[in-house]
């Protein structure tokens, strides 16, 4: 039976899982995530208490809980203690993908010129230099195509339209047509991608956009 941590995983996400609240609490504070999965009923400390705690703590990550409890004060609790969105167990993954994506869209994101470089597989992007390269090599990116990049890291792991592709990357004055984003994105996966028929990190969402993807 596949597991949550499994599934999402084939979604795309990059995903880290524990098993109790004191190690939710210790992975949530010393490191940095897009997005927290927080289920209520954990062991040694409940979400509840671990989601309160991060907030206190300064921890700004969307955090969506995940509960078999469906009565009303329990939602308002958790959402009084810092929560972003709150999902009752069962529930369907088309619908946890749907949040996920959602919170991630309203969430601040990392600016990269504010973490200089990012890297993924072998590709490493510096931000402050506006530089591409692999295994150290030079990787040429027109001005669009870096800017496109960007958008796309920034909004890392969430399905991207190309109407807002357009509106965001080539701005609300431009007259470009959707056609002039596939383009540019076929233009990247030739330089970044291993292998560009069989996309790794952008991948295409048929009927809905795009999704950056760093496994």
């Amino acid at each position: 039976m596949l597991t949550l941590t499994d599934r999402l995983s084939a979604e795309g996400y990059r995903v880290e899982a524990v098993g109790n609240g004191n190690a939710a609490l210790e992975r949530g504070t010393g490191e940095a995530f897009d997005i927290i999965l927080l289920d209520v009923m954990l062991p040694e400390r409940d979400g509840f208490d671990v989601c309160r705690t991060l907030r206190q703590r300064g921890v700004a990550a969307p955090i969506l809980m995940l509960t078999a409890r469906g009565q009303v004060v329990d939602r308002v609790v958790g959402l009084r203690l810092g929560a972003d969105d709150y999902l009752t167990k069962p529930f369907e993954m088309l619908e946890l993908v749907a949040r996920i994506e959602a919170l991630l869209r309203r969430a601040p994101q990392s600016a990269p010129a504010s973490i200089e470089q990012y890297q993924f597989g072998d590709v490493r992007v510096d931000f402050r230099r506006a530089e591409v390269t692999r295994d150290g090599a030079p990787i040429e990116l027109a001005a669009r195509e870096f800017k496109l990049l960007r958008y796309f890291i920034e909004h890392r792991g969430a399905t991207i339209s190309r109407d807002e592709l357009l509106n965001e990357v080539w701005g609300y004055h431009a007259m470009p047509t959707t056609r002039t984003v596939d383009v540019h994105v076929a233009w990247l996966r030739q330089k970044l991608e291993p292998n560009p028929k069989h996309p790794q990190y952008i991948h295409t969402i048929h009927g809905l956009g795009y999704k950056f993807v760093d496994r």
